[in-house]
């Protein structure tokens, strides 16, 4: 029986970010937060050379998804200062989709009402489990109030499994993000890998990490994206600007695409859809790229302040602007003509990831079409703010959001067969 220790790291740790981080220790049973009927990793973090990412588009060009044949669209490549060929970042993303739809494309498409049962049930694991999943509620109550609301809206098990991968994401952002940011090393991310890796092999530990440690003894989630966000964290710790959109594409993939791909085993499909289980995981991808998106140009201003430019440098360059301009903080023509097309490509993914939402489970599509439609919201407010997104932080008022959810609350109701019914017009789709 292994013996796990369930504590924070002490004070001067550089893993000790968080105020919400447990302050006791306590010796517990690790064992007892392993379910037997636990869906092992079977994607290992892979090193892969380019003919490996041809076969996974075809030897043509990119599979098209939506309706499982070739495209014509033929896989970019450039070549490197070397001479070599080298794939562009959605290609290399989009190796990631397939292989995630690949492990969960025999589990997840399950009854609404979902419940995940053990095998065995060891005395007290029910109560400690119990206390972690209600520990990482309270700190999506607390620092997500939105998401927090959203995740009210699906089954207790669903509800669980968000807060867990949801805190953990937390606690990985503010590692380089937190306050004690500049005290964060390379090794540190090594050690919070490591802990990563255990608590996906059943040892938790902290309370917090035994949490995700269950949801993914339950849900087919695998290893890969987590390990791909704690990448762009490592990114974060050495780039401060994006030379192309292909390069800022891959970051907002480790960022925040990945927890798209965390997401889908999680909120399901529906077993009505006919869609393929690979174009629901892109459009999930499509989704936090485009928060992703919207988060960057909500906060050039904030990130400026800090030294930091995630904007593409040869896209600033064509539009005539420069690092100077945006620590100048003056808003221009030329910066309105920019960000004009900066908006139009995160609409253009939210666009996308809305073909995804309407291929979820029904007590999934709500609070996803919710999250959808109100992150979305901050692009208008960009504009409204006459692109100022120096000085004036863009803001949705809680009005517009409320209204907003019997938006959401409409379009969720159309099953995914009703794409052309008379529903989908009545609610603007």
């Amino acid at each position: 029986m292994s013996i796990s220790l369930i504590r924070v790291v002490s004070p001067n740790s550089e893993l000790c970010k968080l105020g919400f981080l447990e302050t006791t220790t306590k010796v517990v049973d690790s064992s007892r937060f392993v379910r037997t009927n636990k869906i092992k990793n079977v994607a290992k973090k892979h090193k892969c050379n380019n003919s490996c990412y041809f076969d996974a588009f075809g030897e043509l060009g990119f599979r098209d998804l939506k309706n499982g044949r070739n495209s014509d669209v033929i896989p970019r490549v450039v070549a490197n200062p070397t001479g070599e060929l080298a794939v562009s970042s959605e290609q290399m993303v989009y190796d990631v989709v397939l292989k995630q739809a690949a492990l969960v494309k025999d589990h997840i498409r399950v009854r609404d009402d979902l419940e995940v049962k053990p095998d065995i049930v060891l005395p007290g694991t029910l109560g400690l489990l119990s206390e972690a999943y209600n520990r990482c509620g309270e700190v999506c109550a607390e620092y997500a109030k939105t998401f927090y609301l959203g995740t009210r809206l699906m089954p207790p098990e669903r509800q669980k499994a968000f807060w867990a991968i949801y805190v953990w994401c937390r606690r990985t952002d503010e590692l380089v993000d937190g306050p004690n940011a500049s005290h964060i090393t390379p090794k540190a991310l090594d050690r919070w890998e490591s802990r990563l890796e255990d608590l996906f092999n059943g040892r938790p530990f902290d309370m917090l990490d035994a949490a995700l440690s269950d949801t993914v003894s339950k849900f087919p989630i695998d290893i890969q994206p987590f390990k791909d966000m704690i990448e762009g964290m490592r990114m974060d710790l050495v780039k401060s600007r994006y030379k192309t959109f292909d390069e800022l594409y891959l970051y907002c993939y480790y960022v925040a695409g990945t927890v798209g791909l965390m997401s889908v085993p999680v909120t399901g499909i529906d077993p009505e859809s006919e869609a393929t289980t690979e174009s629901v995981y892109n459009d999930a991808l499509c989704l936090g790229i485009a928060n992703q998106l919207t988060n960057i140009l909500r906060d050039v201003g904030e990130d400026a302040r800090r030294g930091r430019v995630y904007l593409p440098q040869d896209e600033l360059a064509e539009a005539g602007l420069s690092d100077e301009d945006i620590f100048a903080g003056k808003v221009t023509d030329k910066w309105r003509s920019f960000m004009k097309k900066q908006i139009k490509r995160a609409r253009s993914f939210f666009n996308e990831a809305e073909e995804g939402a309407r291929q979820l489970t029904p007590a999934s599509r709500w609070p996803v079409w919710a999250s959808l439609l109100l992150y979305r919201q901050i692009l208008d407010e960009i504009e409204a703010n006459d692109y100022d997104n120096f000085t004036r932080r863009a803001y949705v008022s809680k009005s517009k959001k409320m209204l907003k959810l019997p938006i959401a609350y409409a379009k969720s109701l159309v099953p995914p067969s009703s794409k052309n019914g008379v529903l989908m017009k009545i609610v603007g789709m």
